[in-house]
């Protein structure tokens, strides 16, 4: 980028003795897939009042106009390095360019979400509530709308622009109902399609363009084998993808980009210690990958692009465990939630993990959310709270580990 105007804004009354001075103090801070670009209005304003600013990116050339400070640039690309450089104008033409500011680089706001599960005692209730958090953030979790049905043991799944709830038990059985939220945009989950057949407590796992769910109980509390996947972009029915190597429910899943894990569960009959992986971009049976700590069920999951994490097991032990996703073995133990509990969710960033809800022992839902540095072993710290008390929720995120 150079100190040349702009192509567009010069006319031909330009007098350059008459233009303004160049702002000063450019400064320039990234958004998701923007860039908001502060500076100083100069204080000789030329021949004439200054009449709006008008801004260049580098790369792209793409403009932003306003008549004051920040200008606002949209449309930029998440990962990549973008300078500024801001011109003012009055009746006479531009002043100097002020800049380049320095660098900043656009990313997604990293947003999770926590849809649906059941209240227990004293209430007995299954809910369609969907909750938002910033994952970069801690506080308390906020209203982002309503699911199609009120459903328990519902898994979540997402791509960097739209999260998928599927399957559960609702107020009239078990469903294979999926729905779909625009992350970005809060409101109610809109139908997407159904999964193959009607199952509760599947684990589900993401790439970035393709919705994976596994196993689960039918309507008779038969656990399935079955993967089915679906095409996050496009609505409609699932499609068979193999088969898990134990057919079980009430376990977890998580992803890198291309490596999709499944952790755990209750095969009809005992706890499993069994971790599953599959290629997410190709259809097939899921291979043998390692085991957990112990047999356990009734685990959230969620992952970095190259560690899963797993927490909130059926006993209510606040163990958490990891594993490396592109290495096969046995999880490793990570630390401790804040609060031994089961029936978690989970979900995360690139760099965070969060587990919302569950029951402890003996208690009623839980509404607490903590979170772990997901490189760094270590015990959970305190997030906030979800809107309410719950467990068996679903958790998805526009930023997990499978988007990388």
């Amino acid at each position: 980028m150079s100190n040349l105007f702009p192509v567009g804004i010069l006319s031909g009354g330009f007098n350059p003795l008459q233009a303004p001075n160049a702002p000063t103090n450019i400064t320039a801070t990234g958004g998701d897939q923007s860039a908001s670009v502060s500076f100083t209005a100069p204080s000789n304003v030329g021949g004439s009042a200054i009449t709006g600013y008008t801004g260049r990116c580098n790369p792209g050339n793409i403009a932003a106009t306003g008549s004051a400070s920040p200008l606002t640039f949209s449309g930029l690309t998440n990962g990549t390095s973008y300078t500024f450089q801001v011109w003012a104008l009055n009746s006479y033409g531009p002043s100097p360019a002020a800049g380049p500011s320095g660098s900043v680089t656009p990313s997604l706001t990293p947003i999770g979400l926590f849809a649906g599960g059941f209240t227990a005692y004293p209430s007995y209730i299954n809910l369609n509530v969907i909750d938002k958090i910033t994952i970069t953030t801690t506080g308390n979790a906020t209203d982002f709308g309503d699911l199609t049905i009120t459903v328990q043991l519902v898994s979540g799944c997402a791509s960097s622009t739209r999260g998928l709830f599927g399957g559960g038990t609702g107020d009239a059985g078990v469903v294979n109902v999926i729905s779909y939220v625009t992350i970005s945009t809060s409101g109610n989950a809109t139908d997407f399609g159904d999964l193959g057949v009607a199952v509760s407590g599947t684990a589900a796992c993401s790439s970035s363009t393709r919705g994976i769910w596994a196993g689960g109980s039918d309507v008779n509390s038969v656990p399935r084998s079955s993967i089915v996947y679906v095409t996050i972009a496009t609505t409609g029915n699932s499609s068979a993808f193999g088969n898990l190597t134990v057919a079980r429910s009430s376990f977890a899943g998580c992803s890198s980009p291309t490596r999709g894990v499944f952790a755990s569960g209750f095969t009809g009959s005992a706890s499993s210690n069994t971790i599953d992986y599959v290629t997410i971009a190709s259809t097939g049976n899921a291979i043998d990958f390692g085991d957990t700590l112990t047999a356990t069920y009734n685990i959230g999951g969620c992952s970095s692009d190259t560690r899963g994490v797993f927490a909130g097991e059926a006993n209510t032990t606040n163990v958490i465990q990891y594993i490396t996703i592109a290495t096969t073995g046995n999880a490793i133990d990570f630390g401790d939630l804040t609060q031994g509990r089961y029936g978690v969710a989970a979900c995360s960033s690139s760099t965070r993990g969060v587990f919302g809800g569950g029951r402890p022992s003996g208690g009623a839902s839980s509404n607490v959310i903590d979170y772990v540095t997901i490189a760094t072993v270590g015990n959970a710290t305190d997030f906030g709270d979800l809107t309410a008390a719950r467990e068996f929720p679903a958790a998805c995120s526009n930023a997990h580990g499978g988007l990388a």
